[in-house]
């Protein structure tokens, strides 16, 4: 994922869905090591709701 659109969707879950920097950040070195797309080690580690990660695609689709 290109720098501008990961930072955008860092901000997106820090501000709309207002999970804690270290989940995030947690989720990211995951999703590195293995990679996996950011929001399905965030659902993955139970980090967000079958919900939430529906609006994270959703979201992924306008930036």
């Amino acid at each position: 994922m290109e720098l501008k659109r990961r930072l955008d969707l860092i901000r997106f879950l820090r501000e709309e869905l207002a999970l804690p920097a270290a989940a995030i950040e947690l989720a990211a070195r995951q999703s590195e090591q293995n990679t996996t797309a950011l929001p399905m080690v965030l659902w993955q580690y139970g980090l967000v709701t079958l919900s939430q990660l529906d609006q994270i695609f959703d979201r992924m689709e306008i930036i």
